[in-house]
């Protein structure tokens, strides 16, 4: 009983550690699994010792990693790979092979077997499409062809990881190449495959029609059946001598949402996101930090330098090389190959499959995981100096352009906002007040009655397509909610949320977390600019902005004097006018247009 409860109470301190880690990444712009990697490095047996792989810790962590899997599987959507298909296939094939052959000569070279070699190939050749999502959100590069080319580059990479990886855990399972096994170990993998894309295409879909039948189906019951699924190919997998990854993955790639019943899809995707997301996979990688050895850094210094270089130019030569047939430029695909240097989740799962059947060491673990970490975080720099680079030659193509402003709350204020950029853009309301929705058409605009915190709502104003999105009620947690809405499910890249003064401070630290700002760069009293405003109280003015300053200062600038000013818009040098918000620069000769 006593071991029992300090397995307890080690799973608690783990699940905190890797809660605090992940935060901590998020607020400096990285993926969580960096942060988790960090912390059970630090508090682990390999420094501090504050944490202990103990038994339950090992089964929920190969849990977490058959469920992560499965996740994995189900996010890669093969229409994206449509959108990019002979580039992303090219930067991926480019972006894989010259890494993995980079890192299995590094390996050789400094005294690992080829089985080893292979590994850390392949470590090094994955890319990871959680960590270039987030990125690509914050540096606004979604709606560009560099996005469309990377997240499909990282879906045909990943699978190509785990399709090589079958292989070489066939072949490590037979100990020698003799060649009757080896017809007999690649039979077996294409019977594998062949099933389970069979089972998957023809069988999945009939049998979540059948299912949906049932009047006590719930989404407990079908998030059960998810993971029978998932069981059944994973071991699957196992009877055809791979491992169980590879089976959930499989069972990932077909369990879509047309397989339940819409109005439950997106509650089972969630519940699904928060077990294996939110709880067993961070469990794997806190406890993956564990198997790290510091001594690397006096023992194998060298090798830990040369893996990480091999891994950044190869994915950039590789990349560039490879995209010269598409005719794109060269210099787009320097740009794809530092997109592509972020590893991730597979890369850890491979390595630490590696180093638990003995085919690596532990050294060798470790400089995989500082790899991991440290190529992943030259991903922001990388990706933004060389798409700066593309921008002022004027190569960034933009794909399936976005615009528009769509406006939640039709009210005084938000009114006001929309008639001075009326005619610089399309201008869309949403509001859940039948009466306001008809006033707001009598105006001229085009406004949608609903409840914006609901998807299939925001989807039919056209949020998909639209530029920029501003919240504008009077009420802080509604505007927080619905900017998080439409920049999580639609990628608006430009949100703007009007927070009180009474929660701004609060607000902030949110918004911070959804790459939103606020809008006029601080919390203001509604009700007092509403009554203002419909009243027809208020005049206007222009400031000339003489010195850079950030909007915020420009606030701060006001407030020391005592002014009470609203800054609706910032007219730039060219005459365009740019909303005023938290984010933003004002540079010389630009005016703030505001009203008093």
């Amino acid at each position: 009983m006593e071991a029992f409860d300090l397995n307890i109470i080690n799973l608690l301190a783990v699940l905190v550690a890797a809660w605090l880690g992940g935060a901590a990444a998020r607020r400096v712009g990285y993926p969580s699994i960096l942060g988790e990697l960090v912390i059970g490095i630090l508090l682990g047996p390999g420094l501090l010792g504050w944490l202990e792989f103990t038994e339950t810790i090992k089964v929920l962590s190969e849990v977490g990693i058959m469920l992560l899997m499965v996740y994995i599987g189900i996010e890669i959507d093969f229409k994206d790979l449509k959108k990019a298909s002979w580039p992303g296939l090219l930067a991926s094939i480019g972006g894989f092979a010259v890494p993995f052959v980079l890192g299995y000569y590094a390996t050789i070279w400094f005294g690992g077997n080829a089985m080893a070699g292979m590994f850390v190939g392949m470590a090094v050749g994955v890319t990871s499409l959680a960590t270039k999502s987030r990125i690509l959100v914050d540096l606004k590069l979604l709606n560009t062809r560099i996005a469309y080319v990377l997240m499909a580059s990282a879906l045909i990479s990943d699978t190509l990881a785990l399709l090589i990886f079958a292989g070489i855990l066939s072949v490590a399972a037979m100990g020698v190449f003799d060649g009757s096994e080896l017809l007999i170990v690649a039979l077996k993998a294409i019977a594998f495959f062949s099933v389970t894309i069979l089972i998957g295409i023809h069988l999945l879909p009939r049998l979540g029609k059948y299912l949906s039948k049932f009047k006590t189906a719930s989404s407990t019951f079908f998030f059960t059946s998810i993971i029978i699924v998932a069981l059944a190919y994973a071991e699957l997998a196992e009877l055809a001598g791979m491992h169980s990854i590879l089976g959930a993955f499989m069972a990932g790639l077909f369990i879509k949402d047309n397989l339940f019943p819409k109005n439950i899809s997106k509650e089972l995707h969630k519940a699904f996101y928060d077990v294996s997301i939110g709880f067993l996979a961070p469990v794997f990688f806190v406890s993956a930090g564990f198997m790290v050895n510091l001594h690397v850094f006096q023992t194998n210094l060298p090798m830990l330098l040369t893996i990480i270089f091999m891994a950044i130019i190869g994915k950039i030569l590789g990349a560039a090389l490879f995209y010269l047939p598409t005719g794109l430029g060269w210099r787009e695909g320097v740009t794809v190959g530092a997109g592509m240097n972020g590893r991730g989740a597979v890369e850890i799962i491979i390595a630490g499959i590696g180093l638990e059947m003995g085919i690596i060491d532990q050294d060798i673990f470790s400089i995989l995981v500082f790899m991991a970490i440290l190529t992943t975080m030259t991903v922001p720099f990388l990706l933004k100096w060389t798409t700066d680079w593309l921008k002022r030659r004027g190569e960034l193509v933009v794909m399936n352009k976005r615009e528009g402003l769509l406006i939640l709350g039709a009210n005084p204020l938000s009114l006001l906002i929309a008639k001075h950029f009326q005619d610089q853009t399309k201008i869309t309301f949403i509001d859940a007040n039948q009466d306001i929705v008809r006033q707001t058409n009598e105006q001229g605009f085009v406004c949608h009655h609903g409840n914006a915190l609901q998807e299939e709502v925001l989807s039919e104003t056209g949020a998909a397509t639209m530029q920029t999105f501003i919240a504008a009620t009077s009420n802080t947690e509604v505007n927080i909610l619905a900017a998080q809405l439409a920049s999580g499910s639609f990628q608006i890249p430009n949100t703007h949320v009007l927070l009180s003064k009474s929660n701004y401070i609060a607000g902030i630290d949110i918004l911070e977390l959804s790459n939103t700002t606020s809008l006029f760069a601080s919390g203001i009293d509604v009700n007092y600019w509403f009554n203002k405003i419909s009243s027809e109280d208020f005049s206007k003015g222009v400031d000339n902005i003489t010195a850079a300053t950030s909007a915020r200062d420009w606030i701060k600038k006001q407030m020391a004097a005592k002014l009470e000013v609203l800054p609706l818009y910032i007219e730039n040098t060219s005459g365009q006018k740019l909303l005023f918000h938290f984010g933003h620069q004002l540079h010389p000769s630009e005016k703030v247009h505001y009203i008093k």
